[in-house]
């Protein structure tokens, strides 16, 4: 191992032994994973502006009433529900617009859990280094211009509807030569690439919606491919085993890409090591070659010591709760790092002081997020068994309730008894509800499987969100103003983002 200045901090062999410490822990934690190596090269080195708030209708009238106008055309389209696995359709846009996903370079995440708040930290990272960026993420909490972001921030409501009504010839121009119309988000993929275009961005920080092979965002050659702890979920259509959804997953990585791997199951890393092996990419894996070297529960957040590609990133706080989130920031820092070529062009760390300014900076609107005081009301938008069980070890970790109400809304089409057997320890009681979505669990139905849960007397019924909410502050309040009651509402982004309008957010 080569050593660092002494200007960039520890001694080396001190940062080398702490490293070490989280390599056998890890491997203690996960035994087969230190051995995968597949033959694959890996990363290893020696030794932005603040995030807006979700936004809301827009105050002109006439500009609300054309952004409808987009948002009730795009709802003709295909949902994101229904899918036909092909990047046909959108290749096919790429081409009549003049491969706007092509002017600038990418990071592409993919992943289970976290890909969202992953995408804001390497946003905020990258700004924070005077990148001027572009973010393209979902779905949205509140508005559907949340999916398109500029230096931090959504696009206004007028340049969505600039860009909608720029691509919409291009768009009918595809519809007519394919089977089947674009979908709602396959248009928004191609107004986010083109608006990315036009500002022009530096970078692009790119989710995938769902998968990765044939998703529509993978049109892009992304040089740098995140992805985050891959878990069951979308089984109907990315399969039923780690393996198999890592295989989708899989195929947003590209020749001579690097790869940032987050933790992963044994079966889902070995897949990405092959693909990475088949293609020569080089990959970078959390708890080998970076990581979380210590986390501390701190005001508004924690308090982290991470070890990145280039080194060792200490006193860096994170306005977010929860030891997923630490594990997100080291996979972004990591993932920026490869974009600025540290590993392979070079061992320097990034400036720490801007690193520290960047993780300071970010904001995941509805994840872990206290929209009301006296009794608190925390919104998080797990939808899954996973993220379900992550909010659940948050929840206990950052607040000190002495009662608290779930509120829950799912989607019928997820595991919703495991999801709610995650939260049965951390919740009291229980209001079961529904959103307003299509996909939406009717909340009697929802009801019938907490009840086996939880236990008839810990279940209240209110269909309407508005009542839900209102019962379950009402449950809280029992504990008195100063017992420490509190509301946790989950199950859905959608339901989150109904929730947060309803307790005046945006």
């Amino acid at each position: 191992m080569s050593e660092r200045p002494d200007s960039a901090g520890p001694d080396p062999d001190d940062t080398f032994d702490e490293f070490a410490e989280l390599v056998e822990e890890e491997t203690r934690r996960d035994p087969d994973l230190a051995v995968i190596e597949a033959g694959s090269r890996t990363l290893r080195t020696q030794g932005g502006p603040p995030q807006a708030d979700v936004p809301a209708r827009p105050a002109d009238p006439e500009v609300d009433k054309v952004l409808r106008e987009v948002e009730a055309e795009l709802a003709t389209r295909w949902g994101e529900t229904k899918l036909e696995p092909s990047v046909d359709r959108i290749s096919a846009l790429m081409d009549v617009l003049g491969e706007p996903q092509r002017s600038y370079p990418s990071i592409h995440i993919t992943g289970t859990n976290g890909k969202t708040s992953t995408a804001r930290m390497i946003e905020a990272l990258l700004g924070a280094f005077d990148l001027r960026t572009g973010r393209y993420t979902s779905p949205h909490v509140q508005s559907v211009t949340e999916r398109i972001s500029l230096d931090g921030a959504p696009v206004s409501a007028e340049r969505f509807i600039e860009t909608y009504q720029d691509v919409k010839p291009y768009v009918q121009m595809v519809d007519a030569s394919q089977e089947y119309r674009l979908s709602f988000f396959e248009v928004l993929t191609g107004m986010a690439y083109a608006a990315f275009a036009d500002a022009p961005v530096d970078v692009a920080v790119v989710e995938v919606g769902m998968g990765g092979a044939w998703d529509a965002t993978n049109v892009i050659d992304a040089g740098v491919a995140v992805v985050t702890p891959i878990d069951l979920d979308h089984t109907d259509r990315l399969g039923g085993t780690p393996a198999e959804i890592a295989t989708e997953k899989s195929g947003i990585v590209k020749q001579d890409a690097t790869v940032i791997m987050a933790q992963q199951p044994v079966e889902a890393a070995q897949v990405l090591l092959k693909k990475a092996v088949e293609v020569g990419a080089t990959v970078a894996r959390e708890g080998l070659e970076f990581g979380v070297l210590d986390r501390q529960v701190a005001v508004g957040g924690q308090m982290m010591t991470l070890r990145g590609l280039g080194g060792e990133y200490s006193e860096v706080y994170l306005p977010l709760h929860g030891a997923h989130q630490a594990h997100n920031a080291a996979v972004a820092l990591a993932a920026v790092e490869a974009f600025f070529g540290v590993g392979s062009q070079h061992a320097r760390p990034l400036d720490i002081d801007t690193v520290r300014k960047a993780f300071a900076s970010v904001a995941s609107p509805g994840r872990m997020e206290v929209v009301r005081r006296s009794p608190t009301v925390v919104l998080d938008a797990a939808h899954n068994p996973a993220g379900a069980r992550a909010a659940a070890e948050t929840i206990g970790e950052a607040f000190q309730f002495s009662r608290l109400i779930g509120v829950v809304g799912a989607s019928g089409d997820k595991n919703v008894r495991e999801l709610l057997e995650a939260f049965e320890p951390v919740f009291a009681e229980i209001v079961v509800t529904q959103n307003s979505s299509h996909r939406a669990m009717d909340a009697d139905a929802l009801a019938a499987i907490a009840v086996e849960v939880f236990g008839e007397e810990r279940v209240q019924v209110e269909p309407r969100l508005p009542d839900a909410l209102e019962a379950a502050i009402t449950l809280a309040e029992e504990e008195g103003e100063f017992a420490g009651g509190g509301v946790l509402v989950t199950g859905s982004v959608i339901t989150v983002g109904e929730a947060r309008l309803l307790l005046g957010k945006g």
